[in-house]
């Protein structure tokens, strides 16, 4: 057998390379991930970095003169990718079905029509991307639709048409005649991604790639799929609401630290420039068991609802139900609030939501949870005025958060006048229009909050 036809075994959850089969993965320890394919497939990453530069040299020797990016012309993915995407740059954007990526995506070529695209569509025919993009707008006069799978041909039609940006959707139809596999089966979707990221580097032509994602909320595919690519752009958000949040998960060339507010309309997604304006409470006054969290995501502060509702249960067992919040740590506040506050709720049923459809990690969320269970349990309505930053400790201290101005500012420019914080944050500046309140603990804010 020639060394051509040789095979190796790798591991689909960390990319771990073995020249034997191996029931057990000895980099991650996962059973059973162990699959085959052409040694050749495996070593196509490391063929381009080797030709890639002929020699060793100092850093110091290298000429840099500043990469000069591409615009998108759309300001909030822009601002995303680190201020445009960087020529030769291979681009993730994964999310569930029907959550916009396809959307985003022929968006792109449609803004942009100055930009010469070469959009591939395994998806698709050529007639229901053009339906598409009439319903979407825009100049198709830059657009170029090519509908294929085959890797070997796309990358063969890029080279003749020689465009300013490429979009596939997606990786998982696309198959590679060399590998022995279905379309979307580990061994393609590996070889797949290392034919176009050679493409990209050698050709300078940025690739967009659509990625699946699977029931658990991970990106389909073997984990080398993200180590491979330079940026990795997750859509978020329900698939029933209006509003996509897009995060950036890896960025070689920005910060991961970023995000972006999309709206779904009938003519496509719709950037939000100030989520906070469309997060904010949209209901009348004198409502109990809502509040207000200033939250800070990436570099961007912005407010949105906190909802809860409190009930007596109905059951033996009582409910403890989440919506974009972890769930584990609604009970870990719940049993805060019992042991350091006694408030008895081991009996009621309680329901937390998070307006919008977002999925919420930050821990200055913990506070404005606390008051809205507060709020529903005493059917108190808190001032629409009032806004909350801070975490809550296992003791039922009140601690501090980060950028705590940044979040005083956001509030004060939408119009609230008091905003809580922890009585242990550093002495801040004070902003016109809103006041500080300070609490220590759980019980200080009880007394503060609801006298």
């Amino acid at each position: 057998m020639s060394s051509k036809n040789k095979t190796t075994w790798f591991c689909s959850s960390c990319g771990c390379e073995s020249s034997k089969w191996m029931g057990r993965c000895p980099s991650c320890g996962e059973w059973n991930t162990m699959v085959e394919a052409p040694s050749e497939s495996s070593r196509g990453a490391s063929r381009h970095n080797a030709s890639s530069e002929s020699a060793p040299r100092r850093l110091s020797e290298i000429d840099y003169a500043g990469e000069q990016r591409i615009l998108l012309s759309n300001p909030e993915l822009d601002r995303i990718l680190g201020g445009g995407i960087v020529p030769g740059s291979l681009v993730l954007l994964a999310g569930e079905p029907g959550i916009g990526k396809s959307t985003m995506s022929l968006q792109i070529p449609l803004q942009a029509a100055d930009l010469k695209t070469l959009y591939v569509s395994g998806e698709e025919s050529a007639r229901q991307v053009k339906m598409r993009a009439e319903r979407l707008g825009g100049d198709v006069s830059g657009c170029i639709i090519y509908c294929e799978t085959s890797i070997d041909s796309i990358i063969s039609q890029a080279q003749k048409i020689q465009p300013s940006l490429m979009i596939v959707d997606s990786v998982q139809t696309m198959y590679c005649e060399a590998v022995e596999s279905t379309a979307g089966s580990v061994s393609q979707i590996k070889e797949v991604t290392s034919r176009l990221l050679r493409f990209a580097k050698e050709s300078g032509v940025p690739v967009i790639l659509i990625g699946h994602i699977t029931k658990d909320g991970y990106i389909a595919g073997p984990k080398v799929l993200e180590h491979i690519v330079d940026v990795v752009l997750q859509f978020e958000g329900e698939n029933r609401g209006s509003y996509r949040i897009l995060r950036s998960i890896k960025n070689r060339f920005g910060s991961t630290s970023e995000l972006a507010v999309f709206e779904m309309t009938g003519s496509g997604l719709r950037a939000v420039a100030n989520p906070s304006e469309l997060l904010v409470p949209m209901h009348g006054q004198g409502l109990s068991g809502t509040a207000v969290c200033a939250m800070l995501d990436g570099t961007r502060a912005f407010l949105f609802e906190v909802q809860a509702l409190v009930s007596s249960a109905v059951y033996g067992t009582a409910q403890r139900s989440a919506t974009g919040f972890d769930t584990r740590r609604l009970n870990m506040l719940l049993a805060v609030l019992e042991k350091r506050a006694g408030f008895r709720l081991g009996a009621k049923d309680v329901f937390l939501n998070m307006a919008g459809g977002l999925k919420i990690s930050d821990p200055a969320c913990d506070l404005a949870v606390i008051a809205a269970i507060l709020s529903s349990n005493f059917d108190y309505c808190i001032p629409s005025d009032v806004c909350f930053a801070a975490e809550v400790g296992l003791s039922g201290e009140i601690r501090p958060v980060s950028q705590t101005d940044r979040r005083i500012v956001e509030a004060s420019r939408l119009g609230f006048r008091k905003i809580y914080i922890s009585g242990f944050s550093q002495k801040l500046e004070k902003v016109e229009g809103i006041e500080q309140i300070r609490v220590a603990d759980v019980a200080e804010l009880v007394k503060k909050l609801f006298g």
